[in-house]
């Protein structure tokens, strides 16, 4: 068991502050887990399970009986609840708080927007990250991924005989159960098109070319798999400047487990000599910076003439820089001088494998990526 103290502290300060918690990732994160760390002896209801189900056949009879902590795990399989939920947290005599779990934002945020406005708060969660694992678990956490089971298996055997399951669980279960009509061989095609893809401008009229479908196709699968955050688009920055800057978003697999399964990468020697090494440890640093920053906060920015900048994070009034390397000993180059000039950044940290901390210029210096937590924590 890893101990995921920030989370939980996001939690309760949520719970705090609002009659109802929205703890949104991807399944098998590891949300139920954190649920019963929140408060052992809590009332729970999962929606996969059939018992549950019986139990909530009644929802606003079974629910308004309730004091404490109520988790509803799965939610967005049942979203009529959220109405319910509504009501009951409207009454003056409820003494209940509601942790809704789930795993599928574009549905359940929709609802919840609807439903639970002014009501709900936010907490987005993910795997294991750096800050909990610590560095010595830094080289299983990008070969294996977050995800609590991927990163915990007695192997890297077993690691990737996991993912392979996950991902064909998800393709053929999951995506039906949220109503999706496409067919898991064609969203495995497209989702390991996107892997190969991994940290580049969204394109899609090359996508809807190489799948034979429309760009609104293409863009419909790419907005299916972010919703289960699988994937993650990072949204351009744009400066006002006399500079034409790239204005699509730029598409990553969320998880370096799962984009090492796609890229069918099963041992470490293997991922040491393959075309995507670079561009995998530079997006699993990149997942380390928004696992301690606001996702919401952070964006990319670049331009057409070659100057860009991996992750513009905007925190306590501060714009921050952080471009990631992977090199040995990262150098001052004229890109990340214009970034930091035009964007007006306080810091940029350029984020390396290496263990030496050192400057580059007055605002720009190397750091190591186990240093990312002190950082930004």
């Amino acid at each position: 068991m890893i101990a995921r103290p920030k989370l939980l502290q996001r939690i309760q300060e949520a719970l705090v502050r609002s009659p109802v918690v929205t703890l949104l990732g991807p399944r098998q994160c590891g949300k139920t887990t954190v649920a019963r760390m929140v408060e052992e002896r809590s009332e729970r209801f999962d929606l996969e399970n059939p018992i549950d189900l019986a139990r909530l056949e009644n929802p606003l009879l079974a629910l308004s009986r309730l004091e404490g902590l109520v988790v509803i795990d799965e939610v967005q399989k049942r979203p009529s609840l959220l109405e319910v939920v509504r009501v009951l947290v409207d009454r003056p005599e409820n003494r209940a708080r509601f942790l809704l779990l789930g795993s599928a934002s574009l549905d359940i945020i929709k609802g919840v927007s609807e439903s639970l406005a002014g009501r709900t708060a936010f907490v987005d969660m993910g795997g294991f990250d750096l800050s909990e694992t610590g560095s010595n678990g830094k080289d299983d956490l990008w070969f294996r991924g977050s995800f609590p089971r991927s990163y915990l298996a007695d192997s890297d055997t077993e690691s990737f005989a996991w993912r392979e399951d996950f991902i064909r669980t998800y393709l053929e279960r999951d995506i039906p159960q949220l109503g999706i009509s496409i067919p898991a061989q064609t969203l495995r095609r497209f989702w390991t098109m996107l892997a190969h893809y991994h940290g580049n401008v969204w394109n899609g009229a090359e996508f809807a070319r190489s799948i034979g479908a429309s760009e609104a196709t293409a863009r419909r699968y790419l907005d299916i798999l972010s919703g289960a955050f699988l994937v993650r688009q990072l949204r351009p920055w744009f400066e006002n400047l006399s500079k034409r800057q790239v204005k699509a978003p730029k598409v990553y697999v969320r998880d370096s487990g799962l984009l090492h399964s796609l890229l069918f990468i099963e041992d470490r020697e293997v991922l040491f000599g393959h075309p995507k090494y670079g561009a995998s440890w530079e997006g699993f640093a990149a997942e380390q910076v928004l696992a301690l920053a606001n996702p919401r906060s952070a964006y990319f920015w670049s331009t057409y003439s070659g100057a860009e900048l991996d992750l513009l994070v905007f925190r306590q009034g501060s714009r921050l820089g952080f471009e990631m390397k992977c090199t040995d000993a990262p150098r001052l180059s004229r890109s990340l001088t214009i970034a930091s000039t035009d964007l007006r950044l306080e810091r940029l940290y350029v984020v390396y494998p290496g263990s030496k901390r050192y400057p580059l210029s007055e605002k720009i210096e190397a750091l190591p990526l186990e240093e990312v937590p002190a950082v930004l924590g």
